[in-house]
């Protein structure tokens, strides 16, 4: 609870994955990928409960292990490649208020391929979310690139062009661009329900540095994280 606010925590890991089969429960120095988000989650200072959603007994078996509440399975109609996320929270949010009559004020999202963030990170983002009054927060990271000084189009007449309009000698001239880093989503319950979107007119955002942001897609991105969370466990 923060402020008075009761917060639920979702984590959501349906059983299929295409660029990394298995992913969710793959272990990672020895722990299910799902441990970590399910760990940083306990952690928060503010979180009351912690639920996964998921189509897996498997998964399901396994989150119970490390701590977190898997009440219900996931419907299939919301776990194909192309099941939407709101559908996804929505489902477990009146899953909790109908069948457990739970009623809380934030939802918290929590993404299995965001093992490096921490529960500080999460904590920050529900603070931010009543200090400014905000529709919504959401986690990203400094990019890589910038679309006012590095990043070009081609139009279909061949011609080439910067993708957004301006003029600026060095990239740390360029205004302050950021990636989406898929690792925390907080809103208000309300708000989610009613607008089912991320980019909101109140949107803020929280930053996080790089060694913490790896969005976990693929064989490659898998051995980064590794790497990251051994020196991180090594400081």
């Amino acid at each position: 609870m923060y402020n008075g606010k009761v917060v639920l925590c979702i984590i959501p890991a349906r059983e299929g994955s295409k660029g990394l089969p298995g992913k969710n429960i793959k272990e990672l120095l020895g722990k299910p990928l799902i441990a970590y988000s399910i760990e940083q989650a306990k952690h928060s200072k503010y979180i009351d409960r912690v639920i996964v959603s998921t189509d897996s007994k498997a998964i399901a078996d396994i989150s119970k292990q490390y701590g977190a509440e898997a009440p219900f399975m996931r419907p299939k109609e919301y776990a194909e490649d192309d099941s939407s996320i709101f559908d996804v929270l929505l489902h477990a949010m009146d899953w909790m208020e109908k069948k457990e009559n739970y009623s809380f004020d934030i939802l918290v999202l929590l993404h299995v391929t965001a093992p490096l963030r921490n529960s500080g990170d999460t904590d920050n983002c529900i603070e931010l979310l009543v200090k400014k009054n905000a529709d919504n927060i959401f986690s990203v990271t400094p990019a890589n690139r910038n679309p006012y000084f590095n990043m070009v189009e081609v139009s279909k007449d061949g011609k080439v062009r910067l993708i957004k309009k301006g003029d600026f000698a060095t990239r740390q001239s360029a205004p302050e661009v950021f990636d989406m880093n898929a690792s925390i989503y907080v809103w208000w319950k309300d708000v989610l329900r009613e607008k089912r979107a991320t980019l909101l007119e109140n949107s803020h955002i929280y930053i996080m540095p790089k060694e913490r942001s790896v969005d976990i897609d693929d064989a490659i991105d898998f051995k980064i994280a590794e790497i990251l969370l051994k020196e991180a466990e090594g400081n």
